[in-house]
């Protein structure tokens, strides 16, 4: 059943719950980061309406810089704006911002801990018809293995809202990431976000297996949940939302009370959400796993949701992986 302490959207399950882009709560979170601190800043290559950060050039005209086509520019620029006393938000597509300009946030911005927060919009494959060259699959591996990065990835616009206003307050460099389409708004205003403490969305009686997701995509897990209680079958779901620094404690809580686990996000399979959680339990308590998330592959041009069910990230995919670790776990 839906935990209460997560205080989620009463229309979880209904078909008229609301959909927004993840994109959108950046832009609101901007806002609100931006009227509570004078030192924040937005920096953009060229897409401040479809990253967003429109909103704010509007309201903060002063405090906008428009980079242009030029990301490493913009991060090397942000660099020194952030050990300046200001609070830099950089804004891009992932694919270019952390993609493009990766050299140059390892080393102008982690190296010396410059307190940046890089933003990627339209990440994962559900960026639909731009195709495998916009689709940012490999972001969370490459961001989360540098030193200084914390990286958050909500899971509606809500938490995006809740991670941008909550980045603009913690020091140092922070990757948000972001999608482009509509998606599920399953969350609420009072539903808790600490960053580093995952959160317990639905958590069955008797739960066999732990699903811990990131992102969007998790929504599919809750649907796999409910489908699941229908064949006896229980779990618990795990809103993961920070992949680094990732709640340890409650990982392995969770993985010696059910036994088994699978983790679920719109990304590679390698490196990402699932690379961190196995590596957790592979030193602290060794539990058997699967991975949902896109395979050794590039993506392609299509409908989001349809691409969603081709690389095997649909509710269904999540049943089935929970039924084969329930196997090997036997």
């Amino acid at each position: 059943m839906i935990s209460e302490n997560a205080k989620l959207n009463p229309k979880i399950f209904s078909e008229d719950i609301e959909q927004k882009p993840t994109r959108d709560g950046y832009g609101e979170g901007l806002l609100i980061a931006g009227e509570e601190n004078p030192g924040v800043v937005v920096l953009c290559a060229d897409l401040k309406e479809s990253t967003r950060s429109l909103p704010f050039a509007q309201k903060f005209p002063e405090r906008y810089i428009e980079m242009g086509v030029a990301e490493q520019n913009m991060a090397t620029v942000a660099a020194g704006l952030g050990v300046s006393n200001k609070i830099p938000f950089i804004s891009s597509y992932a694919v270019f911002s952390p993609g493009r300009n990766w050299e140059q946030i390892r080393t102008t911005i982690a190296y010396n801990d410059s307190n940046v927060k890089i933003c990627g919009a339209h990440a994962g494959v559900s960026v639909g018809p731009d195709g495998a060259t916009h689709q940012a699959i490999e972001d969370i591996a490459t961001m989360r293995a540098m030193s200084n990065m914390k990286v958050f990835v909500p899971v509606d616009a809500f938490e995006a809202k809740k991670a941008t206003i909550a980045a603009a307050k913690i020091w140092g460099p922070v990757y948000l990431r972001f999608t482009r389409e509509k998606t599920p708004v399953f969350t609420s205003e009072d539903t808790p976000f600490v960053p580093g403490k995952a959160e317990i969305f639905y958590e069955s009686k008797k739960p066999q297996v732990v699903i811990v997701g990131c992102g969007p995509i998790l929504y599919n897990a809750l649907l796999a949940a409910k489908e699941l209680e229908k064949e006896n079958i229980g779990v618990i779901v795990l809103n993961n939302h920070t992949i680094k620094p990732i709640d340890e404690k409650k990982i392995i809580e969770l993985a010696k009370k059910c036994g088994a686990v699978v983790t679920v996000e719109e990304h590679s399979v390698i490196g990402g959400l699932g690379g961190s959680v196995a590596e957790v339990l592979a030193k602290n308590y060794p539990t058997p796993m699967e991975f949902v998330g896109m395979k050794d592959i590039f993506g392609e041009s299509g409908p989001p949701e349809k691409l969603i069910e081709k690389y095997g990230m649909g509710a269904k995919d999540v049943i089935s992986a929970v039924k084969k670790v329930i196997k090997r776990k036997k």
